[in-house]
């Protein structure tokens, strides 16, 4: 089922569960860790999973890999979750001191002291009379993570210095935690855990706990074989087919580097067995307006083949963001080459993610919103595939419209290039924006059934130096013997004029 994230009840109602517990076997060997995963990756069952093995709970894991492999001695557990809690209505600090209470009074023990710092402490210490203490806590940069728009950076300060406060009494607290477990998106410099818990053992990018979160392909073909099968039966398709379709869409996280298989997005996954249609339903539960401004502002539009190292993949400071290290963290972008020991190459995961950003990005530089930048991308690909030039220089005239005129002079090329290369991205067909040839870069190249489209654009220059580029450095060679109609598109493109087209046909 779609969106339980609790152990107990997956168990109970005989749900299915993609069974971890090896992973998790591991884990209780050490003490301290932290896991750095995106949102809705399985985290926060994670951490129930590892609430109801710590509480002793042995008939929940009947059947699965763990169950005879350790005693079942029950702990005391203080569970925090951050996802679940309502800190932007009563604030961070009446949030976690409501939480406290639930813990202490489920134990029956009193919390002493003002604060929420020494009332955290002042629990730890009664519940360890009982024996050591169990501490997980879910998604502990979420009161930093929504905040880091410009306008709301001092909330997101104010919130780490609390969090810096209520951490800060662990390091004192050793022998009384049997574990302690902390989930995030990323690894926030100046809060406290990860500076006097010299022992936490980031696992986020360790090839050990590569597939702890997320499903691996055996995981996905083993566990929702009857899924796939009733699939194939309604949609009358090859299971080779919609396996791959399935892998294109969702698969392609790797968080190590080393990783010898990728990752599935868990969520997509649930939510495409739900209803057999592939869609973007990880991306559109949380739309990142915050990162495609950032992207914007910084003029980057296509991401490929970027470079990053492993130390600044895993942290982040609020007063200076990377976006780079934003996007991996947050599962924008993954791993995809080591280059070195410890640096890599990043670029998108997959397909939902791929198509959902240049929507979000298009519509970021030239829209008000995606359901717009997603009708004239339908518009312009009709347009294209019944060969209906008329209606693709409108679709062109529409979007180019769009593009603000107070852009400075030497951004206005490069803000062009990058609504022509989401839109043209976003087409489908055998469509690529920005080909790269042995004599220069296409500007776009659409190919449908029938036809070949080769598109070079100019700013504020004319359309008839933009088709003689094409012709002068032959850009058509490469399609000469596909033995379909190829057409040559010089357009122009002005800012305060209309826009220009020149179109040449070569005969197949």
């Amino acid at each position: 089922p779609i969106g339980i994230q609790d152990f107990e009840e997956l168990r109970t109602n005989d749900y299915l569960y993609v069974d971890k517990t090896q992973h998790i076997e591991r884990l209780l060997r050490g003490k301290y860790y932290f896991l750095s995963r995106p949102r809705r990756f399985g985290k926060s069952l994670l951490l129930s999973t590892l609430r109801e093995l710590f509480l002793g709970k042995k008939e929940l894991f009947k059947g699965l890999w763990i169950e005879d492999k350790i005693d079942w001695q029950p702990y005391p557990v203080i569970h925090l979750s951050f996802g679940k809690s309502d800190f932007k209505e009563i604030g961070v600090v009446q949030a976690i001191t409501s939480r406290l209470e639930d813990v202490a009074q489920q134990y029956r023990v009193q919390l002493r002291g003002s604060d929420m710092a020494n009332q955290f402490e002042s629990l730890i210490e009664a519940l360890a009379q009982e024996g050591q203490v169990v501490i997980l806590i879910d998604e502990y940069d979420k009161p930093i993570i929504e905040y880091l728009g410009k306008e709301e950076i001092p909330q997101a300060l104010k919130n780490r210095d609390l969090l810096k406060s209520f951490y800060s009494v662990l390091k004192d607290l050793d022998r009384q935690i049997r574990l302690l477990f902390i989930t995030g998106v990323s690894k926030f410099s100046k809060v406290s855990i990860f500076s006097d818990l010299n022992n936490l053992a980031d696992i986020s990018m360790h090839p050990a706990y590569a597939t702890l979160a997320g499903y691996t392909q055996a995981e996905l073909e083993h566990y929702f074989v009857d899924y796939f099968s009733e699939i194939v039966r309604k949609q009358k398709v090859a299971r080779e087919a919609l396996l791959r379709d399935v892998q294109a869409w969702y698969d392609g996280y790797d968080f190590v580097g080393e990783s010898p298989e990728k990752l599935y997005n868990p969520f997509s996954v649930l939510n495409y067995m739900d209803s057999g249609k592939l869609s973007n339903y990880w991306f559109s539960t949380g739309t990142p307006t915050f990162l495609t401004k950032q992207l914007k502002a910084q003029q980057i539009y296509d991401i490929k083949n970027v470079i990053a190292d492993e130390s600044s993949l895993g942290k982040s400071e609020i007063e200076n963001l990377d976006i780079i290290t934003l996007l991996f963290q947050t599962g924008y972008l993954t791993l995809q080459e080591k280059i070195e020991h410890d640096v890599f190459t990043l670029g998108y995961p997959n397909q939902e993610v791929r198509n959902s950003m240049f929507r979000f990005l298009l519509a970021e530089y030239a829209y008000d919103n995606t359901r717009e930048s997603s009708a004239v991308v339908v518009k312009l690909k009709m347009a294209f595939g019944q060969n209906d030039l008329e209606a693709v220089f409108q679709c062109l005239n529409a979007l180019l419209a769009k593009i603000p005129y107070d852009i400075f002079e030497d951004h206005l090329e490069s803000y062009y290039q990058s609504v022509i290369f989401l839109t043209f991205s976003l087409l489908g067909y055998y469509t690529q924006a920005e080909v790269h040839t042995s004599k220069g870069r296409i500007d776009a190249v659409v190919e449908t059934a029938d036809h070949i489209f080769i598109l070079e654009f100019k700013v504020n220059d004319t359309a008839a130096k933009a088709l003689a580029q094409i012709k002068d450095r032959q850009y058509y060679q490469k399609y000469l013997d596909q033995g379909k109609p190829i057409y040559l598109i010089g357009v122009a493109c002005h800012q305060k004029a209309l826009n220009e087209y020149l179109v040449e046909e070569l005969a197949a």
